[in-house]
């Protein structure tokens, strides 16, 4: 699957939310706690600060997924289910290695397919949360990545 990547339009809230709201749908354990019109209002305020890249598929108008990252704090990474599996996420997050020394985030101990993700790409558990942070009430954990030194 040939993508290319992009800074986020106002024009692609809607498409991102969709993918926002789908992924929380796929994931029994993750309680819906917004509508797909939060979800779209909530990624727009991210685009309009700036902090969205998207994959987009080469030959068509089809976002792919998208990350959003604050300086050096990743608020979100989520890629569509036809896309998984292609290098998109791989693809976002190099990206936002190249434009930072290091980085953090936080998933939830449940999407253990994440976690896997997150270690692969190089960054390490730095600690563990009992859900009493986040909105929805799960336990997480906390990556760290930071960029080798040039040897």
């Amino acid at each position: 699957m040939s993508f290319f990547l992009r800074p986020a339009r106002s024009t692609d809230a809607g498409k991102l939310g969709a993918i926002l709201t789908e992924a929380v749908a796929a994931n029994p354990w993750k309680p819906r706690l917004h509508t797909g019109a939060e979800d779209i209002a909530h990624m727009a305020g991210m685009i309009d600060r700036g902090w969205v890249t998207v994959a987009e598929h080469l030959d068509k108008p089809l976002i792919l997924g998208f990350l959003a990252r604050e300086e050096d704090f990743i608020h979100a990474v989520f890629i569509s289910p036809q896309a998984r599996g292609e290098g998109v996420g791989r693809a976002l997050m190099d990206a936002a290695k190249a434009q930072s020394e290091r980085l953090s985030l936080w998933t939830f101990q449940a999407n253990t397919g994440a976690q896997r993700f997150y270690q692969r790409e190089g960054f390490v558990e730095a600690s563990r949360g009992d859900g009493s942070n986040n909105e929805e009430g799960l336990p997480d954990i906390e990556y760290h990545w930071m960029r080798k030194a040039a040897t």
